[in-house]
């Protein structure tokens, strides 16, 4: 039938346009009967895009398990877990911590049934729809060298994310990555200090990335301020290849942040999209206007409050904004 015929011709160049001229002639059936295969293939639920001037392609599966990010990776990695549903992947890794996991255990879920954010917020997390990674780190520092941390993570995501051949995100200070003026990205960094030494014992890094999402899909509270990728650009990044793609900007990051944070510095300060424009910071149930400045070295922002006094401000219970929304 032609269905088969087409169907067969698409998964064979999986990913890739073909034209319906290019299909019409090496099936022997006329551009009519591709047509109504390609529409017969998608109520039965084929996932077929069709562009004008480029023709059909069937849209990779979006799977993500362990043999498919296993699959994008450029080297094996030991300790990642992929599983179908968490409640929190940085749960996950806290509880694998507390049972002597290894420093570079990384946990990804498809879904979270209790996803986290900064300052007790939740973090949106159904399944299919994003990206949900967490890393344990055990280094051997004080925790005053973590301080830029989850900074620095923004921009390894960012990196990913472009590698992927995704947009190119912006950074609200001090860590959500931003796409057309929303939140594409969060990032929970949390810490357990050893008791006597005030040493590092371990680090987990969760970061979650909104890939499928369409408006609807979100909670009526976020639609004005969230995004995912499909949202923000026309080609599609599969989850398994951005996970890979991230866990190796990690391990470039974990190489690099005692002795060379000052390599992610720039760049942050590139993407950093809040410096030269007003901003309104909320502290202590107060809302007060400034300027942002600029990022410091260590990765705190400086601004300008209406009364002329300069400030730097670092992470903790302080949100930044911008005078007419998010950003």
């Amino acid at each position: 039938m032609s269905r088969e015929k087409v169907y067969r011709a698409l998964a064979a160049r999986e990913g890739e346009f073909l034209s319906g001229e290019s299909l019409s002639a090496s099936l022997g059936i006329s551009r009519a009967a591709v047509w109504k295969a390609v529409e017969q293939l998608r109520r039965g639920g084929a996932a077929i895009e069709a562009r004008t001037g480029l023709g059909y392609r069937l849209i990779p599966e979006d799977r993500l398990d362990m043999q498919t990010v296993a699959a994008y990776l450029s080297a094996p990695t030991e300790n990642l877990r992929v599983t179908g549903q968490v409640d929190s992947t940085n749960s996950e890794c806290r509880r694998l911590a507390e049972q002597g996991a290894p420093d570079g255990t990384v946990v990804i879920a498809d879904s979270q049934t209790a996803g986290r954010g900064r300052r007790g917020r939740s973090f949106a997390s159904p399944p299919g729809m994003g990206l949900y990674l967490s890393i344990l780190w055990r280094p051997d520092c004080a925790a005053e060298r973590l301080l830029p941390l989850t900074a620095l993570v923004a921009v390894a995501v960012c990196r990913a994310i472009e590698r992927c051949g995704g947009a190119s995100p912006r950074i609200k200070w001090p860590n959500d990555l931003v796409l057309s003026g929303k939140k594409v990205c969060g990032i929970l960094t949390e810490m357990t200090l050893e008791g006597e030494t005030g040493s590092v014992e371990s680090v987990v890094v969760g970061i979650g990335i909104n890939c499928r999402q369409r408006e609807k899909d979100f909670p009526p509270e976020l639609r004005g301020v969230a995004i995912s990728l499909d949202m923000a650009q026309e080609e599609r990044v599969g989850r398994a290849a951005l996970a890979a793609a991230l866990l190796e900007e990690l391990d470039l990051l974990r190489r690099e942040i005692l002795n060379k944070p000052e390599r992610w510095l720039e760049e942050y300060r590139r993407r950093a999209l809040q410096i030269g424009r007003p901003v309104e910071i909320l502290r202590n149930g107060r809302t007060l206007r400034a300027d942002a400045l600029a990022v410091d070295g260590q990765f705190g922002l400086t601004v300008r409050f209406q009364d002329g006094t300069v400030e730097t401000l670092r992470t903790g219970e302080i949100s930044v904004r911008g005078v007419n929304g998010y950003v």
